[in-house]
């Protein structure tokens, strides 16, 4: 993806390092609102809200990402920088119904919010439940 290989994903297979199966896709503008509510009519749709300044925001990232396998590597999931991007972030909780916080992870389907958590419950989602 060009932009974020560095910081969420890793293709080596040197000893040690762990390869993820996440295919983070950037939330920067707020068209992509309409483009995720559209998918959400055939499949499930995940938007990952994280602060970058937040401790508790990384580490749940890692573990979060950690929480992907081969299986579940085609599911949409969407990377929000809420600090770069707090009005989008604002209209996400309004569009899909959620009060914000922060990490956050909506899943979408039929353009509603169907299953959301937040903080270390993100580490707990069932992805195969998303597929």
């Amino acid at each position: 993806m060009g932009l974020f290989d560095g910081v969420f994903k890793s293709n080596k297979k040197e000893k040690g390092v762990v390869e993820t199966f996440i295919n983070w896709i950037p939330l920067t503008n707020l068209e992509q609102l309409a483009t995720i509510k559209a998918a959400s009519e055939t499949e499930f749709v995940l938007i990952f809200k994280h602060s970058t300044r937040c401790g508790i925001s990384r580490m749940v990232i890692k573990q979060f990402e950690n929480l992907f396998t081969a299986e579940t590597k085609k599911l949409k999931v969407y990377y929000l920088d809420l600090l770069n991007y707090r009005n989008i972030s604002d209209e996400v909780g309004y569009s899909f119904q959620v009060v914000h916080q922060s990490p956050q992870l909506i899943v979408v389907r039929n353009g509603v919010t169907v299953a959301h958590s937040s903080h270390h419950e993100i580490t707990e989602t069932n992805l195969s439940k998303f597929q």
